[in-house]
């Protein structure tokens, strides 16, 4: 498949594009700063844009077959480059007829609140995080009101660690017998698996060990 990610330079992103590539797909990373991503391959075509751009982002899209999203904010906590990149990225993919989105945001958002423990409930997102939080839930917000064929992937902190494909997901907001944590690996793992399975179509699975 033809796969564009956003926010490829980022932990999870730089997973993504990697494991995309081994499993043969065409890939079209964004790139704010193309230097920071130093991976060479035939198959990978490196652009440079602002996700806030939405001329750049529009001319990414085009002829892509699946657009994938994995922005962080840049170490701002305070920023909105998560919710405000994601509306410019489903505009952008709305007006070129591009259907299949998959966005990652965090377990915890909406319905999954009820996974978390006391110290992400309260210390990290209720406090410390709580912008960042913020901004993951407007910008499911966003996903949810497109006419987009979107998946919502929630996973769990992000750790260090190989890919293993073995992890919870899909529980539901009851559950309070998750690790609330996954590797980075793990994570695209679980991404790119949604693109040959429809299970999660227009749903939001959390996914953690």
């Amino acid at each position: 498949m033809k796969l564009l990610v956003f926010g490829s330079t980022g932990s999870i992103g730089r997973q993504v594009v990697e494991q995309a590539l081994e499993q043969g797909h065409m890939v079209t990373a964004f790139a704010r700063d193309p230097a920071k991503l130093d991976i060479k391959h035939a198959h990978l075509k490196i652009t440079q844009g602002d996700v806030m751009d939405l001329a750049s982002v529009e001319k990414a899209v085009q002829g892509q077959d699946a657009v994938l999203c994995v922005l962080g904010s840049g170490g701002e906590r305070k920023g909105t480059t998560r919710s405000e990149g994601t509306r410019q990225i489903i505009r952008a993919m709305e007006k070129a007829g591009i259907r299949r989105f998959i966005c990652q945001t965090t377990l915890g958002a909406g319905d999954s609140w009820g996974n978390l423990n006391f110290f992400w409930k309260y210390i990290m997102f209720g406090t410390l995080l709580r912008d960042v939080f913020a901004d993951h839930e407007r910008q499911e917000s966003y996903v949810k009101q497109s006419h987009l064929d979107w998946t919502i992937i929630r996973p769990g902190a992000f750790v260090d660690g190989n890919r293993t494909g073995k992890y919870r997901h899909g529980f539901p907001g009851t559950d309070k017998t998750s690790k609330l944590k996954i590797s980075r690996a793990d994570v695209a793992d679980f991404i790119l698996k949604q693109l040959a399975d429809d299970s999660y179509l227009n749903k939001t699975p959390s996914v953690s060990y």
